[in-house]
């Protein structure tokens, strides 16, 4: 049941708050008073969608704000279901944004639309002259026959069989997933696995492969001392032991570095 509606910054309605006795209320007024949009604010805390010609001040946002008494309504389970705050007295709020934007609130916890539209299905039916409420729809008759049939408990117990399905249904996602991602590193594993034994590595090959390796990165060194010791042999102006020393000089320190670099 409804208990008060506060709107502000809608339609022609600057500011407005309307409180609602536990008896029959009725709203009266000539054409163009403003009943219809007492309803087209209601129905904006229910779900529907608006847009910016709803404000009356474009400059600044519109609130929408409604109570409702709910303690009777055994709606738990729904708020359980969208992990919301249920309280006995539910207040809902909806948000229009001079950006065009719109927010959601069901006891200051934001939804979408869509939660919105389903809670108001419990909360609140508007019937005229041109419309047959939901007699059509298959969900209203179904709650019907289950009024009639008395099957509240049947409900609560499959409701709670149905949250077990869903979280049993969302840990074997889970785990198909992570079987998935075990499954491409076993065969990555085996990949490199088999790229080993393909190899047919030794013991102790590493190593003699690094050392071929900084030999190889010495050839152009020992070129160069070569290429010294040629030119110093070829020179006759100081002699032959004075060649020899040089000789001797430059082959110590070059064999110490060369040992170094291994």
């Amino acid at each position: 049941m409804i208990t008060s509606l506060s709107i502000e910054n809608f339609a022609l309605i600057e500011k407005l708050n309307i409180n609602f006795s536990n008896g029959f209320s009725i709203i009266t007024g000539e054409t163009g008073a403003g009943k219809s949009i007492l309803l087209g604010a209601l129905g904006l805390v229910l779900g529907k969608r608006a847009d910016l010609t709803s404000l009356k001040n474009k400059q600044e946002k519109c609130i929408v704000e409604a109570v409702f008494s709910v303690e009777k309504y055994n709606l738990n389970t729904f708020f359980e279901l969208h992990d919301l705050d249920y309280e006995d007295e539910t207040i809902i709020r909806r948000e229009i944004l001079p950006s065009g934007k719109s927010r959601a609130f069901i006891n200051d916890s934001p939804v979408n639309l869509q939660q919105l539209q389903e809670l108001s299905f419990y909360l609140i039916d508007v019937h005229s002259q041109h419309q047959t409420l939901e007699l059509s729809e298959e969900e209203f008759q179904f709650k019907i026959l289950d009024s009639i049939a008395n099957n509240h408990q049947l409900l609560l117990e499959f409701q709670s069989l149905l949250k077990t399905y869903r979280a049993s249904k969302s840990t074997l996602e889970t785990k198909r997933v992570t079987l998935s991602t075990i499954l491409k590193e076993k065969d990555y594993n085996e990949f490199l696995y088999q790229e080993l034994e393909s190899a047919h590595l030794k013991q102790g090959e590493l190593e003699a492969l690094e050392k071929h390796y900084q030999s190889l990165n010495n050839v152009e060194f020992i070129k160069e001392n070569l290429v010294q010791l040629i030119s110093i042999a070829n020179e006759d102006e100081f002699g032959i032991l004075k060649n020899l020393k040089e000789f001797k000089t430059i082959l110590q320190k070059k064999t110490v570095i060369f040992l170094l670099n291994i």
